[in-house]
């Protein structure tokens, strides 16, 4: 286990602070069977949950309660095992800090404490003192199935738009997604895949408990960014997360159709577990490598994207699964940002087909094709079909054609491959983010210039972990406005329409709304813009 002191103000009331008077007033309130009456209208109200009461905190007009355990500590022997249930507590437990994230390597999301004890998530609630129930909004965080945190979204203003909001953590990196034969449950039997159980787990939690933050259990919206939206999918085509969630909302998460099989995925743990010094590949050894060597021998170039066909959360790819109908029944909103790549480039790399790729870099006209054929694994001459799509003197530089080359065939052609399968059988929602003005929180100003890979998120929450915020301007807020109601009201409706903007659902003819300052407009030319015809010529499958 790794703790380091946080680099980030924390908001600590300390449960002593409470009189004896308050405490006893919410505990005979619990004790009633009820909502907490006498201690929700103050700043510091109490609500009970299924392992004990807990105390959160007033917060512009709505309640937050952080560092809520889902589960026990995954450490020990239970360190690369399916998720055991948290224990419970007696008397009112603290809930007005976050919990640590998960392990992993420094990174601008990565947050002040990191534990191996981290399976904690956070509510938002509009209010505690109602019959209505609201809509539940669970988000995922993306980081690469490596990084990021639960604790760098705040709900607020999304919980304000009516929503009761909760962020997760799950596992990361080898602990979270690594497939070792010593690792199954039974010889022969699945591993791999425990931050998606982790996911899981989290959704039964608020299946138990939301009720008593205000929220409906029976209106579930999951929702995630990158690697959340990508682990959103994931749930859509699991049989286990069935009846978890009822709508799904998909960020920038169509970039890795294709799992791995998991007999490759073990080949990968076998060479780790040497990595780090288990050359008896024993489930054993793995179990007491320390934290930290774990969290050093994992690549974010060579791991742990796209995922595996474990055979117990996953029986399939997702692409397979959808493109043949079997996926559970829920409404989806999906979508990518105009420029996705153009933040990974930023770094020589691309992310393509689920892999972070290097690339010859600068790309120039005598290296654009065989670029072209790395990075999206075809022949030559798919290469330079696709290359004649995008002409160097259409761009900037080379390195902005090829960018927006790859973005294409990655995110835009992946999100509308999804909503064209999707479509057939559930209400589809599609978006494409456009404001290119829009700040960018996590580089220096003027780096990025265009919407990229996570310009949305600040339009949906505040990043109060941010490294370099900027503030919205009026026009920017306008539209942050309208994403937020639009969001809540497909948590609430299944339909993001809004009294203000009338949202068509994707259905055959590939429409999306376009979200642009100050208000979305809509665009039909999405798949023709981004080229999706020469992609589903040229590449074997769009994933």
């Amino acid at each position: 286990m790794r703790i380091t002191r946080s680099r980030r103000p924390r908001l600590l009331l300390a449960a002593a602070a409470a009189t004896v008077a308050a405490t006893a007033a919410a505990t005979l309130a619990i004790g009633s069977g009820g909502l907490p009456t006498a201690d929700a209208t103050t700043s510091n109200p109490v609500v009970a949950t299924g392992n004990g009461a807990v105390r959160g905190v007033g917060a512009d007009g709505t309640y937050s309660f952080r560092g809520l355990p889902f589960a026990a500590a995954p450490t020990g022997n239970l360190r690369w095992r399916p998720p055991q249930p948290a224990a419970s507590w007696r008397g009112v437990r603290d809930a007005t800090s976050y919990g640590p994230g998960c392990p992993q390597a420094p990174s601008v999301v990565t947050p002040g404490q990191l534990s191996e004890d981290c399976l904690y998530l956070n509510v938002s609630t509009p209010a505690l003192h109602t019959a209505t129930k609201r809509p539940v909004l669970v988000w995922i965080h993306g980081g690469g199935l490596v990084g990021d945190s639960g604790s760098n979204y705040d709900g607020t203003k999304l919980t304000k738009a009516g929503a009761v909001v909760v962020t997760i953590n799950y596992r990361l990196g080898a602990l979270g997604f690594l497939a070792h034969p010593a690792l199954a449950t039974r010889p022969g039997g699945p591993a791999g895949n425990y931050g998606l159980m982790d996911q899981q787990a989290a959704l039964r939690w608020v299946q138990r408990n939301i009720g008593q933050f205000g929220g409906d259990p029976h209106n579930v919206t999951i929702a995630g960014e990158s690697a959340g939206g990508l682990s959103v999918l994931a749930h859509v085509t699991s049989r286990s997360s069935k009846g978890l969630f009822q709508r799904a909302i998909v960020e920038s998460g169509a970039f890795a159709l294709e799992q791995e099989p998991l007999a490759k995925a073990e080949t990968f743990g076998k060479e780790f577990a040497t990595r780090v010094g288990c050359l008896d590949q024993s489930a054993d050894c793995l179990r007491k490598v320390p934290v930290q060597t774990l969290v050093d021998n994992i690549s974010t170039a060579t791991a742990l994207i796209p995922g595996v066909v474990d055979g117990a959360v996953l029986k399939e790819s997702i692409g397979t699964a959808l493109a043949a109908g079997r996926f559970n029944n829920v409404t989806i909103l999906n979508g990518s940002n105009h420029d996705e790549e153009a933040l990974f480039t930023l770094g020589g790399r691309v992310v393509s087909r689920g892999y972070n790729l290097p690339y010859i870099s600068p790309v120039t006209a005598a290296n654009y094709e065989s670029n072209i054929a790395g990075a999206l694994r075809v022949a030559p001459a798919q290469a330079a079909a696709i290359a004649k799509e995008y002409p160097l003197a259409s761009y900037a530089t080379p390195d902005k054609a090829f960018g927006t080359l790859v973005g294409d065939a990655t995110f835009a052609c992946g999100a509308a491959q999804v909503n064209k399968w999707t479509a057939r059988r559930v209400p589809t929602y599609g978006y494409e983010f456009n404001d290119d003005t829009a700040p960018f929180l996590f580089a220096p100003a003027g780096l990025l210039s265009v919407a990229t890979h996570g310009s949305e998120m600040w339009y949906l929450f505040d990043l109060p972990n941010a490294p370099f915020p900027v503030p919205l301007n009026a026009e920017q807020t306008a539209l942050a406005d309208s994403m937020r109601a639009a969001w809540v009201n497909f948590a609430k409706t299944g339909n993001p329409s809004t009294p203000s903007t009338y949202w068509p659902a994707s259905g055959h003819t590939g429409r999306v709304l376009s979200l642009v300052p100050p208000a979305p407009q809509l665009s039909t030319d999405f798949a023709a813009r981004h080229h999706c015809a020469t992609f589903a010529q040229n590449l074997d499958k769009v994933k």
